[in-house]
């Protein structure tokens, strides 16, 4: 059965004019800088500066232990430390602390002879030395996927950026186009691949205008809409939308690897200018918020600063919620304290609703809509009799909490947010178990 077959796609109540018009506005980085020791749930670094130390745009701080990734300074300055502080995944974690002596003495990450004419090999390792990673969100290490690349036939670009207050990847794209292009021209190269497809939603005339000409330059990238229909943007329906074909682990089991339209445009500058990943377009956007704003911020920047420079909450005592990420798949923050790290391209703000759930209809609407085919009613049944066993054999695990059984249901019940708690409860059995 095709992943989109039945209902399993939806067209969001989109709020993207209040931000996708707007130009993006680049904020100064501030007096001090935190940078998150964390990169997807790995907090495995060690660190290459100390207290006292100089400094500069491109500095390397740290690496990761574990899949190796480099992380480097968005600002220049001086080492104050490394301190706890609250982090998006709602935990305290380590920061290097940076104090911004505002001068921006830049250094490069990474030194390329000659850009036009790199081997396979040296793109693979530009990405590595540069720190590339999943822009998207997700923050994985971009050069793991072009570790083996084995009979990959094209490189898919995902642009479609599905959740319905985002436009950083739209105004990146926009503002960056053949960066974007020259992006996906070295990822052809780092995969040994023949061709590449940026996919974008449709109804984007500006977009594709801009795409079709940049075209003519290369014989090998061509620009593709795809409908707008939630939730395009996730890796599986892309896939089986663009090509016609399902997988089972990876898409580079049937020949393609995907990768964020921010992504390519990163490395890019990566290669062209020794640019590591320093600062990010970041969508500040919601009914809570009184200047909603695409923005250029240096990583390590405090989410309360920013929102001061958009001229703050929709009202002083605002009782709302806020979340790292679009409000589908993003996940709420206690506090406005935490930075902004480099796979993060949103922070929404909602207003708190008064919504009273009534009791489930089991009217399946929750399963007919599941873009993964799972059950998340009885997933949600599973997790409030902790029930572990019922909750691995509905595999749980495949849910990528997207949001959607939570989005069409009639009662208002934040389902989501069980299954994702029934999430953790199996993923916690699993580890007992091997411990």
């Amino acid at each position: 059965m095709s992943i989109l077959s039945g209902k399993g796609k939806i067209k969001l109540d989109g709020q993207k004019g209040l931000t996708k018009d707007k130009p993006i506005l680049s904020i100064e980085a501030p007096d001090v800088v935190y940078i998150p020791l964390v990169l997807g749930t790995a907090t495995d670094f060690d660190v290459h500066v100390k207290e006292g130390d100089h400094v500069c745009i491109g500095t390397k701080l740290a690496t990761r232990k574990s899949m190796y990734v480099p992380i480097y300074s968005s600002v220049s300055g001086t080492v104050k430390g490394i301190e706890k502080r609250m982090h998006a995944s709602k935990r305290l974690q380590q920061h290097i602390v940076i104090e911004n002596d505002h001068k921006d003495e830049r250094v490069k990450a990474y030194e390329v002879k000659d850009a036009d004419h790199m081997s396979q090999e040296e793109v693979f390792n530009a990405i590595k030395e540069l720190g590339i990673v999943g822009l998207g969100g997700s923050g994985f290490p971009t050069y793991v996927k072009y570790s083996n690349p084995t009979n990959i036939e094209t490189i898919l670009i995902n642009g479609v950026e599905c959740e319905p207050f985002l436009t950083s990847d739209h105004l990146a794209m926009k503002r960056d186009v053949k960066a974007l292009f020259d992006g996906v021209h070295f990822l052809i190269k780092a995969a040994g691949a023949k061709n590449a497809i940026i996919a974008i939603k449709e109804h984007k005339p500006d977009l594709m205008e801009l795409f079709v000409e940049e075209a003519k330059n290369y014989d090998n990238i061509e620009p593709r809409e795809v409908p707008d229909r939630y939730p395009m943007g996730w890796e599986r329906v892309l896939v089986n939308t663009v090509f016609k074909k399902e997988y089972d682990k990876l898409p580079a089991e049937i020949g393609v690897i995907v990768n964020n339209s921010s992504t390519a445009i990163a490395l890019s500058k990566g290669i062209r200018k020794g640019e590591p990943i320093t600062h990010r377009v970041v969508t500040f956007s919601g009914n809570g918020l009184k200047n909603p704003q695409n923005v250029e911020v240096a990583i390590g920047t405090p989410v309360n600063y920013i929102v001061e420079k958009l001229g703050g909450y929709i009202d002083d005592d605002c009782d709302g919620f806020l979340v790292g990420g679009g409000p589908m798949m993003g996940k709420s923050v206690m506090n406005d304290t935490f930075v902004i790290y480099s796979h993060n391209n949103a922070i929404t703000v909602m207003k708190k609703e008064d919504i009273k759930p009534l009791p489930c209809l089991k009217c399946g609407e929750c399963t007919l809509h599941c873009p993964a085919h799972l059950q998340p009613v009885r997933i949600m049944q599973g997790e409030k009799a902790a029930n572990v066993e019922l909750i691995e054999k509905l595999e749980v695990d495949r849910c990528i909490e997207c949001g959607m059984c939570t989005y069409v249901c009639p009662s208002k019940i934040e389902v989501t947010d069980m299954v994702a708690k029934a999430k953790r409860r199996y993923q916690l059995a699993q580890k007992r178990k091997k411990a």
